[in-house]
């Protein structure tokens, strides 16, 4: 079997992965403590709390961007508004249907999970991608932050301990489960590596980037083959996420898309990096 040889230039520097020494073992500790309290994860409160948590940040951060900019106050304002707005609304929209079993495969005849995760998305990606003021406020805001900020994926263990309690199938479980630990864990190291202004840290952060996508790549793809409606191909024993119950579907419905759209804000900051 032939080794693959990683890139020297693309592995942060020994500090950034320090942090991996205390962060692991809280992380081990969560997951024993969901498995051990079960009610903790069902109960919506972990899944609430970090989004409106990362929510809260996405905010100040924003606001902070922004004054770092050339932008008149009344500049600053709208386009703090314009962001904050339909994000806030989203995620009001979002909890409520999950709430009252909006997303339930029998529901409604459309597909409402795979709607709610790809629509934000198809939307909201082409408006802040386009957008000249948040380029702007990518260039002025240090590009560790939006790399940090998704250490709450770490959250996504909830999969793990479900699938151990029999509450998720090992087949969408453990890929999505280990992807998410896995790119929340490495969301510190690679925030310190950004921040340390090397070459190697920026392009590693960018590897990481694209992992996260294709975490959610996999997700998405294994929790829609097998779950109910007309994508399933494999039928499980237990019922897979999209099953649409609360609060697990508050994952797909909320978490992913939201996530989706800070790795590409983050690709552009750190591709903009190399242009300039």
């Amino acid at each position: 079997m032939t080794a693959v040889r990683v890139p020297v230039d693309i592995v942060p520097r020994a500090p950034a992965w320090r942090s991996l020494f205390w962060l692991i073992p809280l992380v081990a500790l969560w997951i024993v403590l969901i498995y051990w309290q079960p009610i903790i994860p069902t109960s919506g409160v972990p899944t609430t709390a970090h989004q409106l948590t990362a929510h809260a940040l996405i905010a100040v951060g924003l606001w902070l961007g922004l004054e770092s900019t050339d932008l008149t106050p009344g500049e600053r304002r709208t386009t703090w508004l314009a962001v904050m707005i339909p994000d806030t609304l989203w995620f009001a929209v979002v909890w409520s249907a999950a709430i009252n079993g909006a997303f339930r495969t029998d529901a409604s005849p459309l597909p409402m999970l795979p709607l709610a995760i790809f629509v934000p998305v198809m939307i909201g990606a082409p408006l802040l991608l386009l957008s000249k003021r948040v380029g702007r406020v990518l260039d002025a805001m240090p590009a560790s932050w939006l790399v940090a900020l998704q250490l709450y994926r770490i959250f996504g263990s909830w999969a793990l301990a479900a699938w151990l309690h029999g509450l998720l199938p090992g087949v969408f479980a453990l890929p999505a489960g280990i992807g998410d630990v896995l790119t929340g864990v490495l969301a510190v190291p690679m925030a310190i590596a950004v921040a340390s202004g090397a070459e190697q840290g920026r392009k590693a952060a960018i590897a990481w980037n694209v992992f996260g996508l294709a975490d959610f790549a996999v997700a998405i793809t294994l929790g829609m083959i097998t779950s109910p409606g007309p994508f399933q191909l494999i039928v499980p024993a237990v019922p897979s996420i999209g099953a649409g119950a609360y609060p697990d579907v508050l994952t797909p419905a909320f978490v992913v898309p939201g996530s989706i759209l800070l790795h590409v804000l983050s690709l552009r900051q750190l591709m903009r990096r190399r242009a300039g």
